[in-house]
């Protein structure tokens, strides 16, 4: 997506507006979901998954089916008892595989302590993967591509994109080593030629690292109020870093202190977790373009799929 000449409209004084940009890309989506839809003759659907009543997973769940109905993606959602087991989850997951008319499929995580999460992961079609969990989609994203990566290292490197950042060559530190932003955004950053290095709670001396950062992406999240002191303040960055925080809701990085020493910083709220959702939908886009286009051959040429890359 060619964003770098519209940064004004998402970026001022070098806070970078997830919201805005996101507002952007979805229109983007909307305006393909039509095209497309108007080609094939039926839309983009995602269906979710929710086990249990965790009360954060179900406003995370109803968030994304908004966003959905916004851009003209089709969802459906099924709320599941959490004494459900393992292989009813299992059958339904793979009666949603086998239905021409699902494109995205997202359990959402967490699940019961009874379930194993990596056996629902891997039962999902990794071509129906719009988290970009499933074993293929990694493998996928270990040899370059990013098609159907996980939504918010995904956001993360398409906010970077969208500002001009050239990373080549550029130091990046990650403060996270977990699979759902850590593991995939060094996959990410090394696709853009970045040099990375990641830090997690057992790093000793993590100043000595994020003095050395071009590029800071913390994502710890462990700051329970806004009482609690900063994991990043300003001492611990070089002038003209770029900042990425992930860590919601009440951020790890000092940001008003930071934010004079940055050349780019994303806020808390407003910053990743908009970007996070707008990924999200360029994935259900981007699994139903595969999916029709390998259904129907005559329409192979018409659909770019370089336009969903970040």
């Amino acid at each position: 997506m060619e964003l770098e000449a519209d940064m004004d409209y998402f970026v001022d004084d070098g806070i970078i507006s997830g919201k805005k940009l996101g507002r952007k890309i979805k229109r983007e989506i909307k305006s393909e979901v039509e095209r497309l839809t108007n080609m094939h003759g039926i839309p983009p659907k995602l269906v979710t998954i929710l086990v249990g009543e965790d009360p954060g997973s179900k406003m995370y769940v109803k968030m994304k089916h908004r966003a959905c109905k916004r851009v003209g993606i089709q969802s459906d959602h099924y709320d599941i008892p959490d004494g459900i087991s393992q292989d009813e989850l299992i059958e339904l997951i793979e009666r949603l595989n086998e239905d021409s008319s699902v494109h995205g499929i997202l359990v959402q995580l967490p699940l019961p302590r009874h379930i194993n999460e990596e056996e629902i992961i891997s039962t999902i079609d990794p071509n129906k993967d719009v988290d970009g969990f499933s074993p293929r989609n990694i493998y996928r994203l270990f040899y370059g591509s990013e098609m159907l990566s996980s939504a918010t290292p995904q956001g993360i490197v398409t906010m970077l994109d969208a500002i001009g950042a050239n990373l080549r060559g550029k130091h990046a530190v990650i403060i996270n080593r977990s699979t759902i932003v850590g593991k995939p955004l060094i996959m990410l950053l090394l696709n853009r030629d970045a040099t990375v290095t990641v830090c997690h709670s057992k790093t000793e001396d993590l100043a000595s690292f994020t003095r050395q950062a071009d590029i800071l992406v913390t994502a710890i999240g462990r700051r329970q109020d806004d009482e609690d002191p900063y994991y990043i303040t300003a001492d611990m960055v070089k002038k003209d870093v770029i900042v990425i925080d992930v860590a919601t809701p009440h951020g790890d990085v000092d940001f008003e202190a930071v934010k004079e020493k940055a050349s780019f910083i994303t806020p808390v709220p407003g910053g990743v977790g908009p970007m996070t959702i707008t990924m999200l939908l360029k994935n259900v886009l981007e699994a139903y373009a595969y999916q029709q286009a390998r259904t129907n051959v005559l329409t192979l040429g018409a659909i770019d799929y370089g336009s969903y890359s970040s």
